[in-house]
């Protein structure tokens, strides 16, 4: 693990100056790390969620990792972000906005363009409507690489993209506009955190849905085939989810001089190809699994709307927040691996 200076400084600041936090979709995968990081440095915490695709187990975890007088400064509030007397209430006395809470992947958002639409933009102003009328610092909120679209220039740099290639691509830009205007007409600070797939504990493995690594590790430890669609030559950044997490704080309290209101790739800026990600996930499990080593990739058709490589330029990011990633994908997946095998048990004995 990289120290991360300015990370620390931020971490050591907030924990002798306690501020109020709002995190959306706090019982997701990314939402319910955030809760975690912040609780161990004695914030409170207002979560968000209408269990759509979160879990309740996930923050069940995360009252098991934390103290119970830390636990106690977390307040949950069951709700939908569409809803706009939930969301005035969810900002209430709140710092900062982290906003999380949307309907995630590709294939969904092609199966049912309409209720994607409905999260992810209705449910992102209704969001931010309610935070700039209640005075919060600052709305730290998800975007996505996917932004980038059919623009095929490597690395991607924040200043350029392309056209949207699915229904979530296009939500995911809007929210950026909307962000933007948002800044300019009523004053509100907001920042874009451009994510590059994001991966690591909680992440779930279940469904039509499920994210290509942690769908992988739980193939893996059954024994089944990796299914890649496509020749495997497909690349992608993936970012472990603590470079997420200090994104995320760094976002939010970053005071340099045009800092704010911005957009910023949140990756290693490093890409790695699908088949050399399965031989990654082989090495990380095969400690723990010796079988995983017999596991052998099963090619399917390439899938529609799914870009063919992606690679962030992070120097924004080091350059205006401190941001810099302390762990590489090799580095999240080793960390990961005992996590996942051990989930892996539990849902075998359900």
């Amino acid at each position: 693990m990289v120290p991360v200076p300015r990370y620390a400084a931020v971490k050591e600041r907030l924990g002798a100056h306690p501020r109020t936090w709002l995190v959306t979709g706090v019982a997701g995968f990314i939402g319910s790390n955030l809760l975690e990081t912040l609780l161990r440095l004695d914030q409170t915490v207002v979560g968000l969620d209408n269990f759509a695709t979160g879990h309740r187990h996930n923050l069940e975890e995360v009252a098991e990792k934390v103290s119970p007088d830390q636990f106690a400064r977390f307040t949950m509030i069951e709700g939908d972000i569409r809803d706009k007397p939930t969301c005035e209430r969810a900002v209430q006395g709140v710092d900062f906005v982290l906003h999380q809470a949307a309907l995630g992947s590709v294939p969904r958002s092609i199966n049912d363009p309409l209720t994607s639409n409905s999260v992810n933009i209705d449910g992102f102003l209704t969001m931010l409507v309610a935070a700039h009328n209640a005075g919060v610092r600052r709305f730290v909120y998800a975007a996505s690489s996917s932004t980038y679209g059919d623009h095929e220039a490597l690395p991607k740099v924040e200043a350029v993209i392309g056209r949207p290639l699915s229904p979530y691509a296009v939500t995911k830009y809007v929210n950026e506009l909307y962000a933007d205007v948002f800044g300019k007409l009523y004053g509100i600070e907001t920042v874009g955190l451009r994510y590059f797939n994001v991966f690591g504990r909680r992440q779930d493995p279940n469904g039509p849905y499920a994210a290509v690594i942690p769908r992988w590790i739980s193939a893996a430890i059954q024994g089944l085939p990796i299914e890649i669609f496509g020749d495997g030559e497909n690349s992608r950044d993936f970012c472990y989810v603590e470079n997420a997490v200090q994104a995320n704080l760094l976002a939010a309290t970053v005071d340099k001089a045009g800092a704010a209101n911005q957009i910023y790739n949140v990756a290693v800026g490093e890409r790695t190809s699908l088949n050399q990600l399965v031989a990654y996930i082989r090495e990380a499990l095969s400690p723990l699994h010796s079988h995983v080593t017999d596991v052998v990739p099963q090619y399917k058709p390439p899938r529609k709307g799914d870009v063919l490589h992606s690679l962030a330029d992070i120097g924004k990011a080091r350059r205006l927040l401190g941001y810099e990633p302390s762990h590489t994908l090799r580095q999240g997946l080793l960390a990961i691996a005992e996590w996942y095998s051990a989930a892996e048990q539990r849902r075998e004995h359900i």
